[in-house]
């Protein structure tokens, strides 16, 4: 039987390293949100999104969300690691999700993350993409992170916070897996 495993949590708090790492275990895959992610795939304002309530229904992820239940329906693999950062909160995918990991650092942590991921990704003559990006982290991204985390922590069926190291989430992790899907995990 396929298990879908989501792991949950705001931008810089370490879904992708941790899937990657859970992914290389026996008879599993991983997927990205990230990789799924189009133009129309969040609300155009997401400031007045945030101020109407965060309705994460309102992100419209359909190639992933069709992804992971056609992965689910073939029965290949025990487990399909998701980086779903939404938790079961999106209904169109919810009812495929086995279990729900949220990942909660610190945000100052994860905003670290984001600025040295920014930094790789961008040229030294150009940082007007990291001015822009921390200028609306203040202004609401970080109150969106706070708000989506707190929706996803209600379903979740583990939380993993403060600061951890990767292979300490990871060992976490395994052992939730081992107890609560009775298996054996090398």
């Amino acid at each position: 039987m396929t298990h879908v495993i989501a792991i949950s949590g705001s931008s810089g708090s370490g879904k992708t390293t941790l899937i990657k790492a859970l992914s290389q275990l026996e008879n599993s895959c991983a997927l990205y949100f990230d990789d799924y992610v189009e133009q129309t795939t969040y609300p155009s304002d997401m400031k007045k999104w945030l101020r109407n309530g965060a309705d994460v229904n309102q992100i419209n992820a359909w190639r992933f969300d069709e992804k992971v239940k056609a992965l689910a329906g073939v029965q290949k693999f025990d487990f399909i690691f998701i980086e779903e950062p939404f938790g079961r909160e999106r209904s169109a995918l919810s009812v495929n999700i086995d279990s729900v990991i949220c990942l909660e650092p610190p945000q100052d942590l994860c905003l670290a993350r984001l600025i040295q991921r920014r930094i790789h990704e961008t040229s030294d003559s150009d940082l007007s993409g990291i001015k822009a990006y921390l200028f609306d982290y203040e202004d609401y991204f970080r109150d969106i992170y706070i708000t989506v985390n707190k929706q996803v922590k209600l379903n979740a069926d583990m939380v993993i916070s403060g600061t951890f190291s990767t292979e300490d989430a990871f060992e976490k992790v395994k052992h939730y897996l081992e107890d609560a899907y009775i298996v054996n995990l090398q």
